[in-house]
């Protein structure tokens, strides 16, 4: 996917178990970057965008994930568009859903005390190594070395969308044209996949953004404009 997984299993368990779990996860994720990366012309949905598959050939995975990008593009308006490019390209839900799928694997299994991070997405169940609350930093925007804000928590799926390291690249779909007025968004729920697509859908209405953030009421946000304003969820798990 472009990005680095990281995980963190805070079990005491067998070393040759935590193993066996870690590689579980990594096998998943490359599970999910064979059959969804736009950049694989060989990948699933690569193939399926060129007619090349047919929705009734499709993986239960590639049916699922293009069912809840038509889903969420109802639920924000359609500023979460998977066709935004002209392409498509579900990468701004299935990164977060590949993490979230990761945890509640994770969590079957038995471990219930884990931090999984897809690229800055992370999911946090349990407690961490120090037997205190995981705690999430989310990057600067204009510092790479530098948190801006720190969330704690035993379970948080935690999303951030930004254009400090790609540049503009979401788009807003109905001017056909990159997103401007936030430099970065980051959405907090119980499940990453609909983070991540809520981080990029405000990310991608600008500065109306903020506004519809606020109405949500089953998930907080920390935004921060271009202006390197600061604004955030009154009741945002966050550090002091």
């Amino acid at each position: 996917m472009g990005t680095t997984i990281t995980l963190d299993l805070a079990e005491d368990l067998r070393p040759a178990r935590l193993r066996e779990l870690a590689d579980d996860v990594f096998a998943w994720m490359h599970e999910v970057d064979g059959r969804f990366s736009t950049y694989k012309s060989d990948s699933e949905v690569c193939r399926f965008d060129q007619g090349e598959v047919l929705l009734s050939e499709a993986s239960t995975d590639l049916r699922f994930v293009l069912e809840a990008c038509a889903d969420l593009w109802g639920v924000t308006d359609g500023f979460f568009d998977a066709y935004a490019t002209g392409g498509l390209d579900p990468s701004g839900f299935v990164k977060g859903w590949a993490a979230q799928v990761a945890s509640d694997r994770l969590l079957a299994a038995g471990a219930a005390n884990h931090c999984v991070n897809a690229g800055g997405d992370v999911r946090v169940r349990g407690f961490s190594p120090t037997g205190e609350p995981w705690r999430i930093g989310i990057r600067h925007p204009w510092d790479e070395t530098a948190a801006c804000l720190v969330l704690a928590g035993t379970d948080l799926a935690v999303a951030t969308s930004g254009v400090y390291e790609r540049g503009r690249h979401v788009l807003d779909p109905r001017r056909g044209a990159p997103a401007g007025g936030l430099r970065s968004v980051t959405v907090v729920g119980s499940d990453l996949g609909v983070a991540d697509a809520y981080a990029t859908a405000a990310l991608a209405m600008g500065a109306a953004g903020i506004g519809w953030l606020d109405r949500l009421t089953d998930h907080t946000y920390a935004v921060i404009t271009d202006d390197a304003r600061q604004y955030h969820s009154a009741t945002l798990p966050q550090t002091v």
